[in-house]
């Protein structure tokens, strides 16, 4: 996987969460805590959740073919909503589930200091993981970006995924210590249930989260403010170079970005001319935006007031 795409963030957070895992589960089977078994779930569906992106990069390295001319890179928006949508999902569901049910029958734990002592390990073995997870994403982060801005408009969709994942599993983890202590403390299960019902709630939340930062990504997202700032430098970069009449980007994949746009050059111009002009726009939109791969420009005559026409005819045809 790229470097975009934290390959050892998620490998990182899969050990963490395996590990963890059973420990949760080995506490759940002796102590009977619900918190404990939500943690438990929480973790194996974590723990499927980097299987499935670490497939999807996989996956998405494939080369072109006839069917899928622009590659396959996509395929990891596809898997990271897999993993928004249904693991998380179905964690959160189950884990409400539990709640209920503890809620409606409470009872006391069994040997209560060993779900604590799971837990506070846990959140050791968390932190290191999310630790590992902000490493990385610091590494493809732009300088000044906030974490919140970072998740929304990152294009690879994993070290998002994993650090709302990390975040939410810390988060859960303090949920399940504060049900499992008050319960220990007070002998009451009712506190083990109502933190089990939060940890579903929790993981509930960031699905839907995920679910719509992912599915902007699967329904197409163009270059960002800064890329697409850059890529305008670079196509009108030198003084008689041709206007740009308009322009649309598109990300195929994570690492690959399509750039289509209508240049105008001036009547006099040779064909040789305007191929030579074009072949050096693309080489410095290249080299100002790496993952600008896929460039198509169409050379057209420009006429003076056709870039204001084009323009007004994209804010129409937005506004409709």
């Amino acid at each position: 996987m790229s470097a975009s795409g934290g390959g050892r963030a998620i490998i990182a957070a899969f050990l963490a969460n395996m590990g963890i895992a059973v420990a949760k589960f080995i506490g759940y089977l002796i102590s009977g805590s619900s918190s404990m078994l939500a943690e438990s779930v929480h973790s194996v569906a974590d723990s499927g959740n980097q299987l499935l992106l670490l497939l999807g990069g996989r996956r998405a390295k494939r080369a072109a073919d006839k069917e899928h001319p622009f590659g396959y890179g996509r395929e990891r928006y596809v898997y990271a909503f897999v993993v928004s949508i249904i693991l998380f999902s179905v964690g959160g569901l189950f884990s409400i589930y539990e709640g209920i049910e503890k809620l409606a029958h409470p009872h006391p734990l069994n040997m209560p200091w060993l779900p604590v002592v799971i837990l506070l390990v846990a959140i050791g073995l968390e932190s290191f993981s999310l630790r590992t997870a902000v490493k990385e994403s610091n590494l493809v982060r732009e300088s000044g970006q906030s974490w919140v801005s970072f998740v929304r408009r990152a294009k690879a969709p994993e070290l998002p995924v994993v650090l709302l994942e990390d975040v939410g599993a810390l988060v859960g983890l303090m949920f399940a210590l504060a049900g499992v202590s008050l319960t220990w403390i007070t002998g009451n299960g009712v506190f083990d249930a109502i933190g089990t019902l939060f940890i579903g709630t929790l993981l509930i939340v960031i699905a839907i989260i995920l679910g719509m930062e992912t599915s902007s990504l699967l329904v197409g997202e163009g270059a960002t403010e800064r890329e697409h700032d850059e890529i305008v430098r670079a196509i009108q970069g030198t003084p008689d170079a041709p206007r740009l009449i308009h322009m649309k980007t598109l990300y195929l994949g994570p690492d690959e970005m399509l750039v289509a746009a209508k240049l105008g050059f001036a009547g006099d111009k040779h064909l040789a001319e305007v191929a030579a002009e074009i072949d050096l726009i693309e080489a410095r939109v290249r080299a100002a935006v790496p993952t600008a791969r896929v460039l198509y420009f169409e050379p057209d005559i420009y006429r003076p007031g056709q870039q204001a026409l084009q323009t007004d005819a994209i804010v129409l045809k937005s506004s409709d």
